[in-house]
């Protein structure tokens, strides 16, 4: 195993879109452990970070130096509004991803991961990471070949199987095509659809291999760390181990679905890992979920970790994608002790359970919406009538989805996570009533505990978090 010596104590979570964001990252990776932007929906933020002026110009100065000859100036002449949208103006509609893109619409893709990692890197020699979700299948190529143009050090995937990425990371390191396997839903046994990225298709400079990041899972079960490690077709270098009190999606429970007296999944001794069977893989591990705690850390550094990743203090942190005036609202509810988080099993359109932040003893919001999907990143492929790929959602209009094959009964529930999850870092769409899209706030079991950290405190930068959660390695030592 690595020696643990040259590996961070903390990574910090890439969490939903924009929370971690590269403000965040770079602060952590400037401080000595691992930084992580979330690499969901870049492509969406970057289109309306310039859309409402770039303020800082920030990404404007990252896409001066992005390699690609002609893409930064194809991008800012469609998105950048000089003064910002004008009042009452929506977004722009991004074209939806599809199996088959575009060049513009995979230079988008890669061109908004350079921007991000790009600026978490910039000013200091730390490391920089971005996290994937596995599930959202149809950017990623594009976005890990615009994170290694930026040198992205680390990539972390959960919320499914990777087992091709450590061999997509090889071949993009080298500029070579890389190709993913398509899930489609009702595919026949044989039939296989794929995903396609040629960088010598976007005119990308091939003279100098990218260098290849290290590569750490996210999972739930040490069956599925040991499946990585024996037939992954490229080298893992690490699991973050993370249990079902992380924010955001969590694996659904093993065994029969029972829920609780509020309706929220149970989890059993089934899902509780193994870590004697992840310590005999001989690659370093991070516990993950309820680990935001110096106790959390010296337990873990005892039982073998490398450390501890570490979502739900950042998310709230000043350098947070979360607006100032929504951290403001949130930890003011949390000194007040009236921070509650709701694990809802039907929630996100991916089947997967999703915490869902209620603040005081309001019930969970259930905002009126009407049912629209315009984004789609959480959209499925299916096999259409005629043998293509089709993408339904079961958060879209309903007629909509029962005439492509799907089943009503998925739609009850269902929440635009995509939407949410904009509205809830200042960038939700306005609609044609005049309502912006309503928020949906995520975090892990934890923020029921953030009073306690806080300690009398209105705010806290991710430095402090750091200096906090240190302290568990020093009393370890």
């Amino acid at each position: 195993m690595e020696s643990v010596r040259t590996l961070p104590l903390v990574i910090q979570g890439g969490m939903g879109v924009g929370i971690s964001g590269w403000e965040l990252a770079r602060a952590v990776s400037r401080a000595g452990q691992l930084g992580v932007v979330s690499g969901t929906g870049l492509d969406i933020l970057l289109a309306r970070r310039l859309e409402d002026g770039d303020p800082g110009g920030h990404v404007r100065r990252a896409l001066e130096v992005f390699p690609i000859p002609g893409v930064a100036a194809r991008v800012l002449a469609r998105y950048f509004r000089p003064g910002g949208r004008p009042a009452g103006t929506p977004y722009r509609t991004v074209p939806m991803l599809r199996q088959r893109m575009s060049v513009e619409r995979e230079q988008l893709i890669v061109a908004a991961t350079f921007v991000e990692v790009y600026l978490a890197r910039e000013g200091h020699d730390g490391a920089v990471g971005i996290n994937l979700l596995t599930k959202i299948q149809l950017p990623t190529l594009a976005t890990l070949y615009g994170a290694m143009l930026a040198g992205v050090g680390v990539v972390l995937m959960g919320a499914g199987i990777p087992l091709k990425i450590p061999g997509v990371l090889d071949q993009l390191a080298a500029h070579e095509p890389a190709t993913l396997c398509l899930e489609v839903a009702g595919a026949g046994t044989g039939e296989v659809e794929e995903l396609h990225f040629d960088p010598r298709r976007h005119g990308a400079a091939v003279s100098q291999p990218l260098t290849r990041p290290r590569f750490f899972a996210v999972v739930a079960s040490n069956s599925l760390a040991t499946l990585l490690a024996r037939k992954a077709n490229g080298r893992v270098d690490g699991f973050v181990i993370e249990g079902p009190t992380a924010g955001g999606h969590n694996a659904p429970p093993r065994g029969e679905a029972r829920r609780n007296e509020r309706g929220e999944p149970i989890y059993g001794k089934r899902d509780t890992v193994d870590l004697a069977a992840i310590r005999a893989l001989g690659l370093p591990f991070w516990r993950a979920g309820g680990a935001g705690s110096p106790e959390a850390l010296t337990a873990a550094l005892k039982e073998g970790a490398a450390g501890i990743q570490v979502g739900t203090l950042f998310a709230f942190c000043d350098e947070s994608g979360l607006p100032a005036e929504q951290r403001r609202a949130m930890l003011a509810s949390a000194r007040a002790g009236q921070l509650d988080v709701f694990t809802d099993p039907l929630a996100s359109p991916t089947g997967y359970p999703f915490k869902i932040v209620v603040r005081g003893d309001a019930p969970v919001e259930t905002a009126s919406r009407t049912r629209l999907c315009d984004i789609g990143h959480l959209r499925t492929p299916y096999r259409t009538s005629d043998g293509g790929v089709g993408y339904r959602c079961p958060s879209e209009p309903v007629e909509a989805y029962v005439a492509k094959g799907g089943d009503a009964s998925d739609t009850i529930g269902r929440r635009c996570l995509c939407n949410a999850l904009f509205a809830n870092i200042g960038h939700g769409q306005l609609r044609q009533d005049g309502t912006t899209e309503p928020q949906l706030i995520t975090a892990g079991d934890q923020a029921k505990e953030l009073g306690q950290f806080l300690a009398g405190r209105e705010s806290y930068t991710a430095k402090e978090v750091l200096d906090y959660l240190l302290a568990g390695a020093a009393t370890s030592e």
